[in-house]
């Protein structure tokens, strides 16, 4: 019998878990009832172990990526490059078992990283992606305990500035490209969408003069209005699986023509391009929010300031009236 009543009118729970070699449980209750519900409570969360105290993992970090992209991981639109991310950070960090893994250890990784070089925005990005890991095997129930990287701040990241091209610098760029390097550089500057979208484009998302995108960061679709002249550009010279480009080439001659592009942004120029030029054309903030696909009106804000009419009461209602003199 697993409960068994005690001479002194207690409720003995005596249980193994697992079988033979499960671990051995026993507690003491006043009554049989309470008993009986600790056992039935037991028996059935077996496998979470919440009354069995602290279940220390064994398992290398690296087994935990394979967890990870066996039950999630290979759902993911970008799954591959997800993993290869997380396998590099590992390797950044040393494979060990996760339960050396700790804030020191975390933070002795990030110090070593910024010794390197490495932006803080970046050694940020790698460990949020790190952090995610863990969320979901702990959603999925195939990693116990709090994620090792809760609590820990991330590393103040340097603000990297903005840039656009002006007019000049469109015109240099549209001249040094051919071909389908060309059509994606017009459509990025005439829909503000980013690389990734604009070049997994098909001809069915270019439909009336309107784009389409489906590959969008936050995966919802967005449409945006173009031209009927960039639309027939594009549907008479795209190439046949629409676009074709070596992305490191065209970020050569980006380059060759901006280079002075902050670290790190490359072709997002061409989004902040159409953004800054949509908004000192006199464009309306929420509308540009819309195109951009934004979540939040504060990504967009960003712009706010390119608008002619930008704070102008400063320099009527300031104390010189917009004057020299008093």
């Amino acid at each position: 019998m697993s409960i068994k009543k005690l001479d002194d009118g207690r409720y003995k729970v005596d249980i193994r878990l697992g079988g033979r070699e499960g671990r051995r449980i026993r507690k003491w209750f006043d009554r049989k009832t309470e008993a009986i519900a600790f056992e039935r409570y037991a028996l059935s969360n077996t496998n979470k172990k919440e009354w069995a105290g602290k279940h220390v993992d064994r398992r290398m970090l690296s087994a935990l990526v394979d967890t990870w992209w066996l039950y999630h991981g290979q759902n993911l639109k970008n799954g591959e490059i997800e993993k290869r991310h997380l396998l590099k950070t590992i390797a950044a960090i040393g494979d060990m078992p996760i339960k050396q893994l700790n804030k020191r250890v975390l933070m002795e990784h990030r110090s070593k990283r910024l010794s390197d070089g490495i932006s803080a925005a970046t050694i940020n990005r790698d460990l949020y992606r790190f952090s995610g890991m863990f969320s979901a095997l702990i959603k999925l129930e195939e990693f116990a305990g709090q994620n090792p990287l809760h609590g820990l701040p991330p590393l103040a990241e340097k603000n990297p500035g903005m840039t656009f091209l002006d007019a000049e610098e469109i015109g240099n760029l549209l001249s040094t490209l051919v071909g389908d390097e060309r059509l994606i550089a017009l459509l990025c500057l005439s829909t503000g969408g980013r690389w990734g979208e604009v070049s997994t484009l098909t001809s069915a998302q270019i439909v009336n003069s309107r784009v389409t995108f489906l590959e969008t960061k936050n995966g919802k679709k967005r449409t945006v209005p173009i031209s009927p002249e960039l639309e027939e550009e594009v549907k008479a010279q795209a190439s046949s699986k629409l676009f074709k480009v070596d992305y490191e080439k065209f970020c050569t001659k980006l380059r060759d023509v901006k280079p002075d592009l902050p670290r790190g942004q490359a072709t997002h120029v061409l989004r902040h391009t159409f953004a800054s030029h949509f908004m000192m054309n006199g464009g309306n903030i929420i509308a540009l929010q819309q195109i951009l696909g934004h979540a939040n009106i504060q990504q967009t804000m960003a712009y706010a300031h390119l608008a002619p009419d930008y704070l102008q009461n400063a320099v009527m209602l300031n104390p010189l009236r917009g004057g020299l003199n008093i």
